[in-house]
């Protein structure tokens, strides 16, 4: 069994196509395929189910799937360790990014890693904070920021804290509040709001604040991206609360404080077993000091 091979189920397996795996492996089709066919043939087992209309993983491929994986990310690892021994940083740091973070500028922290450490391979992913813990915790991610309520920590990963922020109110420009100096959570909840999904946490900042409040509110737009927030907030179909730090990134819509504001702290988040060379030059980059790094 070959690692190439492991590559190449799980580039199908993460497209759906042989056709798209092969472009992102930068091969031939035929060749990924007889590669699959012959680990096929070695384990006895068929990985794929293949009809003229998709590609998707038999129950024997799911069962392979996570230590091909593990295998991949172990080989990887290796090879980066191997590099930082003798002064070069090589490997793969892929970074997961909340909708809404502020703390840091990342595409610019990116952008300085980039130039001190070219041979490393970078990725982005966004999502909700706690979808991208077990992203760092599966060491899918390297690092992680993050955005929780003050009353909510990260457990199981290593983490510091970036920095800290209220909530605002976010209103069309013609909204009777858009004049305002300052609002409260109780006036608020006569408001449609426009807001992440339930049970993302970045919906829990707010939901917990209106609870502690005893009030009610309706969440009439559940969308996963602030820019599009701000579209429907414009239009005058909802208002939001969203972290003040951040709202300066939205056109088109005005704020206005709250007085009785939920709160939000912005994390930084790796892996604390396995932090890679790539991991930790990033790290340092970002001022984490060595000692809060295994």
């Amino acid at each position: 069994m070959e690692l190439q091979q492991m590559r190449y189920v799980i580039a199908v397996a993460e497209t759906n196509s042989f056709t798209r795996a092969a472009e992102r492996c930068l091969v031939v089709q035929s060749a990924l395929s007889h590669q699959i066919a012959r680990l096929e043939r070695e384990l006895g087992a068929r990985l794929f189910e293949r009809t003229s209309r998709r590609v998707r993983l038999t129950a024997a491929g799911e069962a392979f799937l996570p230590s091909a994986r593990q295998c991949l990310d172990a080989a990887e690892r290796a090879g980066a360790e191997v590099s930082a021994a003798v002064g070069e940083i090589r490997g793969r740091l892929t970074v997961g990014v909340i909708p809404t973070v502020a703390a840091v500028d990342v595409p610019a922290a990116l952008q300085t890693f980039h130039r001190r450490y070219p041979h490393v391979r970078i990725g982005l992913r966004v999502g909700g904070s706690e979808y991208l813990v077990e992203q760092v915790k599966d060491s899918a991610i390297e690092v992680a920021f993050l955005g929780l309520s003050v009353s909510d920590r990260p457990e199981g990963v290593g983490t510091c804290e970036l920095g800290r922020d209220d909530l605002v109110a976010v209103v069309a420009p013609g909204h009777p509040l858009a004049d305002a100096s300052e609002v409260d959570l109780s006036r608020l909840a006569s408001e449609v709001f426009v807001d992440f999904p339930a049970g993302t946490a970045g919906r829990a900042q707010t939901d917990q604040a209106f609870a502690a409040a005893r009030l009610h509110r309706e969440v009439a737009f559940e969308v996963t991206a602030a820019d599009f927030m701000a579209r429907l907030i414009h239009q005058g179909l909802g208002v939001a609360l969203l972290p003040s730090r951040y709202v300066p990134n939205l056109t088109g819509v005005v704020t206005v404080a709250v007085t009785d504001a939920p709160g939000r702290i912005e994390h930084l988040a790796w892996n604390r077993f396995t932090v890679t060379p790539a991991a930790k030059a990033f790290l340092e980059v970002l001022g984490v000091v060595s000692g809060d790094v295994p």
